[in-house]
């Protein structure tokens, strides 16, 4: 390998660090994760680099945006050590990643129309009530689902995939308000509350800070409809397909970078 790296013709540390603006500290790291190929030294012990390394610098910060430092730091690696399947495998789990979060991004859509006047209750919420789990105060028995379209916090956790404890930081948030039953103290949360929560589920699985959800859904509600959350939703949107074409980009360097190692 490194009469390979030879022929390319010598690179200091500092030649590739000034044509992406890094420190040679920075592309030192990059070789010492893996993310370079080893360089070879020169007899006092100075590192001497090639065109191959400068193909695989520009491979990993082309893949950085879509990516993400942790991934693109592994598919390189994968690379260098010649296990080019786990890198694919590692793009092929980015890409599923986007997928789910374009679904995400539906959903949230899908449940701000919910709020929207003359919107429909969401659908299931009455069948789903009488299923019961959680801790025993509020969850434990059958005996406390729901009447009509409500649910107790075990059902509802259980039907959004998280823990009752989530429920009630949600609550203490002020993104969900549920009732209090006045005969046992347990939270009841009825169909608005039960939409609310799923809105702030997929907002959270969207990213959005927990700080920023309750004030989103008070503008909703106020103002009857979407259009204070339209920004954000652009915005979403927009990172998605950035992060779309930052994929394409970092491919094409990537797939130069492999025929440079032949």
């Amino acid at each position: 390998m490194g009469e390979k790296l030879q022929s390319g013709g010598r690179l200091r540390p500092v030649d590739l660090a000034r044509g992406h603006g890094l420190s040679t500290q920075a592309v030192r790291n990059y070789e010492a994760a893996g993310i370079l190929p080893a360089a070879d030294r020169t007899p006092h012990g100075y590192r001497t680099y090639t065109s191959l390394h400068a193909g695989a610098l520009r491979a990993f910060l082309a893949l950085l945006p879509g990516h993400g430092h942790r991934t693109a730091t592994s598919i390189m690696r994968a690379v260098n050590e010649g296990a080019v399947d786990e890198a694919f495998r590692l793009i092929d789990a980015s890409h599923a990643q986007l997928l789910d979060d374009r679904r995400t991004l539906q959903s949230v859509e899908s449940a701000l129309r919910a709020l929207e006047p003359g919107a429909a209750p969401e659908s299931g919420a009455a069948h789903e009530s009488g299923a019961a789990s959680g801790s025993a105060a509020e969850s434990g028995s059958a005996a406390e689902s729901g009447t009509g379209g409500s649910m107790f916090i075990g059902p509802l956790a259980g039907k959004l995939g998280i823990r009752p404890a989530t429920l009630r930081k949600w609550e203490r948030a002020g993104v969900v308000r549920p009732r209090r039953d006045p005969l046992t103290g347990y939270r009841v949360y009825g169909e608005a509350d039960v939409r609310d929560a799923r809105l702030a589920h997929q907002l959270r699985r969207g990213g959005r800070p927990l700080g920023q959800i309750a004030p989103l859904l008070a503008q909703v509600r106020a103002a009857g409809g979407l259009e204070p959350l339209e920004a954000a939703l652009d915005d979403w949107r927009g990172r998605l397909s950035a992060r779309g074409r930052a994929m394409l980009h970092g491919a094409a360097e990537l797939e130069t970078y492999l025929r440079e190692r032949g």
